[in-house]
């Protein structure tokens, strides 16, 4: 089946998930929130083959979520770095871990909790609250048009 182009859909959720909406790229994106950046650790981490991890790293250079550069070290290779936009999926990959530590723990092979690094205290989880402080559930909020 060929993958639909999402990016000039109306909504931002479909645009989202045309540049990261495939596991690999997730997971590339975690390891690199992580502090991961070379290839070769990425594919020794992830346990992807060359071709698809190449694929996948193009791809997010190319929508501005990685950086290619000179590796820090002087060597000859390259590194990738989390651009500003890579960054902000930092929320987007909390919110979907939180969702399997509450949703999937009777599957899990190792039970893991989510820790603040500095404090190792457990990280709150994430609301979706209405500017004057509401909390929302699902069926509460919509997508409209911006002026």
């Amino acid at each position: 089946m060929r993958r639909k182009n999402l990016s000039g859909a109306a909504c931002p959720i479909a645009r989202s998930l045309d540049v990261i909406g495939d596991w690999w790229s997730l997971l590339i994106v975690r390891d690199a929130l992580k502090g991961t950046t070379r290839f070769g650790d990425f594919q020794k981490s992830l346990g992807v083959s060359k071709n698809i991890l190449t694929r996948r790293l193009r791809t997010l250079v190319e929508q501005g979520v990685l950086e290619q550069l000179p590796a820090t070290d002087g060597s000859a290779y390259q590194e990738y770095r989390l651009t500003e936009k890579g960054r902000g999926l930092f929320k987007v990959l909390v919110a979907l871990g939180q969702w399997g530590l509450e949703s999937l723990a009777d599957t899990a092979p190792v039970r893991m909790a989510l820790v603040d690094r500095t404090h190792r205290q457990p990280v709150r989880a994430l609301e979706v609250r209405a500017a004057d402080g509401r909390l929302l559930e699902p069926g509460q909020t919509m997508m409209v048009r911006a002026s």
